[in-house]
């Protein structure tokens, strides 16, 4: 026990310095205040004995913040319980004194002086130690929303770290597939591919990007698609016009549930795909709608490969970590359609 108590943190012992300097300042209006408490009672000797009473009081500040010292320091849990009781002690000592003033026992003077100092040291000392345990708390609650904030930090670092070998190793299979097939397209895709992962690499490693930018990247998104499917795409997009710097919105978020309409799109017997694309921003929040046409058992006997799925799941994580209270995200798989609606509070 008198180990931890000597290992101050340089916190602590800063903490000290601002007690004192809260103890000089202080000084003055409790002196005026027990000066005229005292004045009151008709008390002899009145400035020594509030000079006195200050004394005393400020003591048993710091000698509460002491057990409350000793009290942390043998790990011991401080509870709500602990800290209404203190507060009830103070409440009934300080109630105690005045009640004390109308009835001095000017019969028993010792018992009645005993009477007065004792509740105003219990009232000091649990003041002190409510002070002192109560800032405990505030820094133990503050020290865990930091360490809590950090690992959410790092969390989403890590998520946005699997967005773009998830996004490039899409494309790749689909651009090893096209080259087979129609190789002439290639060069114009990897031109527009460059263009995307320079955002998603070098653009989108903040936690918040502005809206306007991943607008942009999802154009570009679009435009690859359309010169790797060509004709057998039938898109239609209704992509709001930002033009407000301010507006943010999480990197690489809504480009995961265009990517998967693409992608789960083609599970159909259809020889075209129907794609619907729809974004608008109202009341501060960001209205979000992708529609896509598929075949829902041909998608299921699909299902083989153990990452499908990974980047919804991973949007919901960031979803969870960012947009507390803040979204709400309703998808519908339909026998042939797949719909992905997305409300969602611009920072």
């Amino acid at each position: 026990m008198m180990t931890s108590i000597k290992n101050f943190s340089k916190n602590e012992q800063i903490s000290f310095g601002v007690y004192f300097l809260l103890t000089a300042l202080t000084a003055a209006p409790v002196w005026l205040a027990i000066q005229a408490y005292l004045e009151a009672l008709h008390t002899h000797l009145d400035e020594a004995a509030a000079t006195a009473a200050t004394f005393v009081f400020f003591a048993g500040v710091f000698l509460g913040r002491y057990f409350g010292l000793l009290w942390t320091a043998n790990n011991k849990a401080v509870t709500n319980k602990l800290l209404v009781t203190l507060a009830v002690i103070m409440g009934l000592n300080f109630a105690w004194l005045f009640i004390h003033g109308d009835y001095p026992m000017e019969n028993n003077r010792a018992l009645g002086l005993l009477l007065y100092w004792l509740p105003f040291l219990l009232f000091s000392v649990s003041l002190g130690m409510l002070i002192k345990l109560a800032r405990g708390v505030t820094q133990n609650q503050l020290r865990e929303a930091r360490t809590l904030a950090a690992h959410s930090e790092s969390e989403l670092h890590l998520l946005q770290s699997q967005l773009s070998p998830h996004f490039l190793f899409n494309t790749l299979n689909n651009m090893y597939g096209l080259s087979i097939t129609q190789h002439e397209k290639v060069p114009a895709l990897l031109l527009k591919l460059s263009e995307l992962l320079r955002y998603s690499v070098y653009d989108a490693n903040e936690i918040f990007v502005p809206l306007k930018d991943e607008l942009t990247y999802i154009r570009n998104y679009i435009d690859f698609e359309q010169l790797r499917l060509g004709e057998r795409l039938v898109l239609t997009t209704d992509l709001e016009e930002i033009l407000d710097s301010s507006a943010k919105i999480a990197p690489m978020l809504l480009i995961v549930f265009i990517e998967n309409a693409f992608k789960h799109s083609k599970n159909t017997a259809e020889h075209h795909i129907f794609i619907t694309i729809a974004m608008k921003t109202w009341a501060n929040y960001i209205l979000f709608t992708v529609k896509n046409s598929h075949n829902r058992i041909v998608a299921e006997e699909k299902i083989t490969d153990k990452h499908s799925g990974f980047g919804l799941a991973n949007v919901r994580k960031r979803l969870s970590l960012l947009y507390v209270g803040e979204h709400e995200l309703e998808i519908e798989d339909g026998e042939t359609e797949y719909t992905v609606n997305l409300r969602l509070k611009i920072k």
